[in-house]
C-alpha cells in the first residue's frame, strides 16, 4: 500500500485531502508544520496556530492515522521570514505564502515525508496535476476557478510534481465542505485563513521594526521629476499602489508608484502613472517545457486575485523572462511573482525584478 504524508494546517481543506487520500487506498499520515513561535490573536485568520495544529489531530485521530506536529520554525524564520524582511528593506514587495510553498511545503516538509517512508505528499490547494505524452508532469487550474491556486504552485518541479496529490482540484469549496460534514470532521464550517501568520494584524512596517530591532529613517516622498511631495515614515512602510497614510496634501490622489531603497525615496504618482506594459522577471521555473522559444502568447497574472492578461513572454536568459502584456497593467510590484497560463495549463513564472517604470 502506498503511503502519504498529507499536509494539514487544521483547516477543511486539507483535513478533507487526508479524507480523500485515505479513500483512495493510501496509508496515511498527517503532519503539521508549526512555522511561527507568535501570538495570533483569537480573531486572527492566519494558519499554523496551537489551535489549528489540535484541530489538525482531531481530524487525524478520527481518520485513524498517526499524527505529528513539525517544529521548523527555525527552517521558516531562516526560509521565509528572514527574506521577507530583506525584500522590503530593499524597497521591493515580498510574497512569503508562495517562499512558504517553495521552502516548507514541498521542501522541508517533503524531507520529513521521505524520513517516515512515504511514497508521496498531499496538500489541500486547490490545483490539479497531469501527466502530458511525453511523460513529463504539468500543473492545472483547479477545475472551479473561484478556488484556483495554481498562482502560489508555478514554482514546482518536475520532480516535486511527480511526488504531489491535490485531492481537492476537482472540487468545489462547497463540495469539500459537505464531504467534511458528511464525514463528522469538526471544522467543516471552519472559516478560511487569510491572513499571513507571522504579521496577524496586517502591519508589515511594525513587524519589521520588531524582527530587526531597527528603526527606518524618513525620507523624501517625490514625483516622477524628483520634485519633493513630504516626508515618508520609513520604506519598508510603503507598497506599490498605496494611496492611504501618505499624509501628503495633494489637489488629487496620489499612490505609490515606485520605491527607491538606496536614495530612501518613494515615488509617487497619479493613478494612470501606475500602468505599465512591461516586467522582466527572475527565479524562473517553466513546467512544460525546459525552455520557452521565441516568442510566446500566453496570459498571465502579477497578483494573486486578478483577471490573467493577455501578453508575449520572451526567455531572454537561463533565469530571466520579459514579459510585456497587450494592455498596460496597474501597479506591477517588483517582488511579486508573475505566473503564465496556456488555458488551465501553468506554463510557469518568475519574480518580478523589474517594470518598465523602474
Amino acid at each position: 500500500m502506498p503511503r502519504a504524508l498529507i499536509a494539514m494546517s487544521g483547516g477543511v481543506d486539507s483535513s478533507v485531502a487526508a479524507l480523500l487520500m485515505a479513500r483512495a487506498g493510501y496509508d496515511c499520515v498527517g503532519a503539521t508544520m508549526k512555522l511561527w513561535g507568535g501570538e495570533t490573536g483569537p480573531d486572527s485568520r492566519t494558519c499554523c496556530s496551537a489551535d489549528d495544529a489540535a484541530d489538525a489531530r482531531s481530524v487525524a485521530v478520527r481518520l485513524g492515522m498517526p499524527f505529528y506536529v513539525l517544529n521548523m520554525t527555525a527552517d521558516f524564520d531562516r526560509d521565509v521570514i528572514a527574506p521577507f524582511v530583506a525584500t522590503y528593506e530593499a524597497g521591493a514587495t515580498p510574497n512569503p505564502c508562495i517562499e512558504c510553498n517553495r521552502h516548507m511545503k514541498f521542501t522541508c516538509l517533503w524531507d520529513r515525508a521521505a524520513a517516515l517512508g512515504c511514497d508521496v505528499m498531499a496538500t489541500g490547494h486547490y490545483a490539479r496535476t497531469e501527466r502530458d505524452a511525453s511523460g513529463r508532469w504539468l500543473l492545472k487550474k483547479a477545475l472551479y476557478g473561484e478556488k484556483d491556486q495554481s498562482y502560489v504552485l508555478y514554482m514546482l518541479t518536475q520532480t516535486e510534481l511527480a511526488r504531489t496529490r491535490f485531492p481537492l482540484g476537482t472540487l468545489s469549496k462547497d463540495e469539500a465542505r459537505a464531504l467534511a460534514e458528511e464525514n463528522g470532521l469538526l471544522n467543516a464550517r471552519k472559516r478560511d485563513s487569510q491572513d499571513i501568520c507571522f504579521v496577524p494584524d496586517g502591519d508589515y512596517a511594525a513587524f519589521i521594526r520588531r524582527y530587526t530591532g531597527r528603526d527606518y529613517p524618513a525620507g523624501d516622498f517625490v514625483d516622477g521629476e524628483g520634485n519633493v511631495l513630504g516626508r515618508h515614515e520609513g520604506i519598508v512602510g510603503y507598497t506599490i499602489g498605496q494611496r492611504r497614510g501618505l499624509g501628503v496634501a495633494a489637489g488629487q490622489p496620489l499612490y505609490v508608484r515606485r520605491k527607491d531603497a538606496a536614495s530612501n525615496t518613494v515615488v509617487l504618482g497619479r493613478n494612470e502613472e501606475l500602468f505599465s506594459r512591461r516586467l522582466v522577471a527572475r527565479t524562473v521555473n517553466l513546467i512544460p517545457v525546459d525552455r520557452l522559444e521565441g516568442t510566446v502568447r500566453c496570459r498571465a497574472r502579477v497578483r494573486y486575485n486578478m483577471a490573467e492578461q493577455p501578453a508575449a513572454v520572451t526567455q531572454t536568459g537561463p533565469d530571466e523572462l520579459e514579459v510585456i502584456f497587450d494592455e498596460p497593467q496597474r501597479a506591477i510590484a517588483p517582488g511579486q511573482a508573475v505566473v503564465l497560463y496556456d488555458g488551465d495549463t501553468v506554463l510557469g513564472g518568475g519574480t518580478i525584478f523589474q517594470t518598465e517604470d523602474t
